[in-house]
Order: C-alpha cells, then sequence, then structure tokens
C-alpha cells in the first residue's frame, strides 16, 4: 500500500541480469539528481510489486512512494459510487458519499510518511476530514473504546483506539501531494495517521466500525506493533510527537 508496508503479490521472477542492471541504474539516479530519479522511481516500484523475491525493495527510489498491496488487484471505486459506511457501537450510522464528504470541514497538514521499513517521503501535504468529525457525527455508544478501518480491497484492515481516532493530525484524507487520492494511493479516500507508520494509513478506506476493544489489523495479526507509533517500533527513527 503505500507503504502501508504490504505484502507483494506474487509475480513473474525478475532475473538475476534485470536485477543487477536496476541496481546500476539505482545508482545513476543517486548520482544524477531528482529529474532522473523521478523516471527511474516508477519503473523500480512496478518491479517491485510484480517481485516475490522481495530484493527489487532494495533498490533505491528516492524520497517517493513505494506502490504496495497485499491483494494482487484492487477494485477502483469511482467518485459518484463511492460510499463510506460507519457502524458498530454507534448512535447514528451512516454512508458518506465522497461529495458529502467533501463538504464537511477539511483540515490541512503538511507531514511525513515514514514506513516502518525505513523509507520515508518528507512533507507531504494532506486534506480531509478529520476522523473525530465522522465520530462525533456518528455519536460513540458507552460501549465504545476502538475503531476498526476496513478498506474496499476486500481483506487490508487496521485499528486505533477511540483516543488515538479522535487525534487532531489523524484524516481520513481526499487529498495528497496537491491533488485528489489516486487510486494508487490509496484513493478515492484514505487514511492518514501522521504519527503512525504506513501501514496504520489505511488505504481505499472502505468502513469505519466503532468496536468494543481493539481488533488488531491485517499486519498486526502478523506481528506488527498494535500502535505503530514512529520511533518506538523499529528503533531507528526519530518520534515526530515528541
Amino acid at each position: 500500500m503505500t507503504p502501508s508496508a504490504d505484502r507483494r503479490p506474487e509475480g513473474a521472477p525478475v532475473g538475476r541480469r534485470v536485477f543487477l542492471g536496476l541496481l546500476g541504474l539505482g545508482a545513476v539516479g543517486i548520482v544524477g539528481g531528482a529529474a532522473l530519479q523521478e523516471r527511474l522511481t516508477p519503473l523500480v516500484a512496478e518491479l517491485q510489486i510484480r517481485d516475490p523475491t522481495g530484493l527489487l525493495a532494495a533498490l533505491p527510489a528516492g524520497e517517493s512512494f513505494r506502490f504496495y498491496s497485499v491483494t494482487g488487484a484492487v477494485p477502483e471505486a469511482s467518485a459518484a459510487g463511492y460510499r463510506l459506511a460507519v457502524s458498530g457501537l454507534v448512535e447514528r450510522p451512516a454512508e458518506h458519499t465522497l461529495a458529502a464528504l467533501q463538504a464537511m470541514p477539511q483540515t490541512e497538514l503538511v507531514r511525513d510518511f515514514q514506513c516502518v521499513t525505513g523509507w520515508r517521503v518528507r512533507a507531504v501535504p494532506w486534506v480531509g476530514v478529520p476522523l473525530s468529525h465522522l465520530l462525533d457525527l456518528a455519536g460513540p455508544t458507552d460501549g465504545a473504546t476502538a475503531v476498526r478501518l476496513t478498506s474496499f480491497d476486500g481483506e487490508y484492515t487496521e485499528n486505533l483506539t477511540l483516543e488515538q481516532a479522535r487525534r487532531p493530525d489523524v484524516l481520513v484524507a481526499l487529498q495528497m501531494l496537491g491533488a485528489p487520492v489516486t487510486h494508487d494511493h490509496g484513493g478515492p479516500v484514505r487514511l492518514f495517521a501522521a504519527p503512525m507508520y504506513g501501514y496504520k494509513s489505511i488505504k481505499w478506506l472502505g468502513g469505519i466500525e466503532l468496536t468494543s476493544d481493539v481488533r488488531p489489523g491485517y499486519w498486526e495479526r502478523r506481528g506488527y506493533d498494535l500502535d505503530g507509533w514512529v520511533g518506538t517500533t523499529n528503533g531507528r527513527d526519530d518520534d515526530p510527537t515528541a
């Protein structure tokens, strides 16, 4: 997923000569500057998606997003057909269209996007609805303590405590990088949890469910940290919340 860190789907193996050639191109990109690096990044990202060995993840792609998914393919949602369901332990369940989300109060943030594997994209502009606003509209019941987030890819899930979900830097993002969130970036709507690693910022957001307890998501069930605060999981990153 975006780096929502994700397992690469199986694909055709990448040969040794291709790998070594791309490694050389990556080095050229570092020497040649940002313009050349930008042209290399889509090629490297595409091959990373198709590479079942994971070797190509080591290639330098600059401060650019890697495009991962935990499924082989994700259906695209049109602007007209998109729906975001809010359900569970709430007084007012709802289903929001993209137009309805766009009409809600928007928050702008410029924050780094940090993957737990170590790569980072600095100073990314984000625009979206604070998740807390959607929670207020729904009205969590007394028994609600956590939020379960689901992707319309049919597989990926994430979790937040209710306290985490109410942070002002946790957005239901409608724009990033100065434009609407693209399908590859998890659009038309995705989560952005600014102080957490990318796997917490679920792409292709389709559902928000209020629950009585924290339910581990896709990667938490595979050993990832439940909270995912930057700087406290992999032991090498600075903590932006300090």
